[in-house]
């Protein structure tokens, strides 16, 4: 278990996280990590319904939520510091005595396809489903964790309660907690909760091709709307990688926040866009680095060649040392405004914990970040972009050979 006391708060955040997700997934099992995800909430031994759950940490003015990504499946609780035992309790009822009983399974179903119907309806959410396929093509890491409808329908609770037993391991377990906390207390408490927690053979995630991504480099979904949308970008530097925080630089420069080359270019002075900013995503063995954009069809082919430009240009000429500077101080500071509530911080440490085995402190990250030069970043991008870059794009478009040339223009 990890611990980090926050005496000044008067709130607990505990997080049970797994080292599984929807990596792991065979083809006809696509969406089961999330699924079950939404099934745990039904009810356990202890709280047996969906109900009895919510009203026991809601009764204490608390929050109760999960998450499901591609290596890591997090259950977590946020209550007032003197009702610690009653999260711990659930957390522990629902992932170690799952009821799944089937009448919730075809209940929750419809549930699950309505969440997949509502994200495909929205372009600006779908475009980065379309944007992990072709990144990760016939692979897990492209798939939707939420799964497709026909894999959702053929979901059973047997299914469940397999998956479960098989994928979430003691040994893969962190219990993160963070606020005005007793350590020793919540320990107890927790070895308490998770006693007799059965252990199984697992099985590992599908490792990655150690080629480039192959296939077509652009997928186009042709929507009548009246604004295209595009996410375009490359592999990137893995969570494992040293060259990191190196790449978390490239990306504040690149395109986060209103001082951004890709806003200040784009948005403000050539006015393509109302939303464009890039974001990293990172997995155990690779990551990306990509750009998101939402502009008027007419002028996604510019958009995408003004965006591109910026990239390249990164890959050229070193970052100047004034905007260097800001861009270190803007990362710097906007993790500690992160780190700052009971919930930011138990993930922050937690998810280190499981997914890298090294726990770095908020002044350790700041030192790798502030260590960051202007070569590094441009050898990093060079190497993004050599790569190559591929693209989704939903928008009135019928072939994807344009956005081809733009991405290589």
């Amino acid at each position: 278990m990890l611990a980090a006391p926050m005496r000044e708060r008067a709130s607990v955040s505990i997080a049970f996280m797994f080292g599984t997700g929807s990596r792991v997934e065979k083809p006809d099992e696509c969406g089961l990590a999330h699924f079950i995800e939404h099934m745990v909430f039904k009810g356990g031994a202890a709280y047996p319904t969906a109900r009895r759950i919510s009203e026991a940490i809601e009764g204490v003015g608390g929050t109760i939520n999960a998450s499901t990504d591609r290596e890591a499946t997090i259950f977590w609780a946020k209550v007032p510091a003197d009702r610690v035992d009653v999260a711990v309790a659930v957390l522990g009822d629902m992932l170690l005595s799952p009821c799944f009983r089937e009448e919730d399974v075809e209940r929750e179903r419809q549930v699950v396809i309505e969440e997949l119907r509502m994200y495909e309806d929205s372009p600006q959410d779908h475009v980065h489903t379309l944007f992990d396929a072709i990144m990760w093509p016939d692979h897990p890491l492209g798939w939707d964790v939420a799964g497709t409808e026909a894999t959702v329908t053929s979901f059973t609770a047997a299914d469940c309660r397999r998956h479960l037993r098989r994928h979430y391991q003691g040994r893969d377990l962190v219990v993160s907690v963070a606020g005005a906390l007793d350590t020793d207390r919540v320990a107890e408490l927790v070895t308490g909760a998770l006693a007799g927690w059965p252990v199984h053979e697992g099985s590992a995630a599908v490792p990655l091709p150690a080629a480039d991504p192959t296939g077509a480099a652009v997928s186009v979904l042709d929507r009548r709307a009246g604004q295209a949308n595009i996410v375009l970008g490359a592999r990137a530097p893995s969570y494992r990688d040293e060259r990191r925080f190196t790449a978390d630089i490239l990306n504040v420069v690149l395109g986060e926040g209103m001082s951004s080359r890709l806003f200040l270019e784009l948005r403000e002075e050539r006015a393509l866009a109302y939303d464009v900013h890039s974001f990293l995503t990172r997995v155990a063995d690779s990551g990306t680095l990509a750009i998101s954009l939402g502009c008027e069809p007419k002028r996604a082919l510019v958009a995408i060649r003004a965006a591109v430009d910026e990239l390249r240009r990164l890959a050229t000429d070193p970052v100047p040392a004034a905007e260097l500077e800001r861009a270190k101080e803007y990362a710097r500071g906007r993790l500690s405004v992160q780190l700052e509530s009971t919930s930011a911080l138990c993930n922050h440490l937690g998810q280190q914990e499981l997914l890298t085995g090294e726990i770095l402190l908020a002044e350790d990250i700041a030192e790798r970040l502030v260590g960051v030069d202007a070569e590094a970043i441009r050898s990093l991008a060079a190497d993004i972009l050599g790569g190559g870059l591929r693209a989704a794009v939903i928008g009135p478009f019928r072939k994807p050979d344009p956005f081809l040339e733009a991405l290589n223009a």
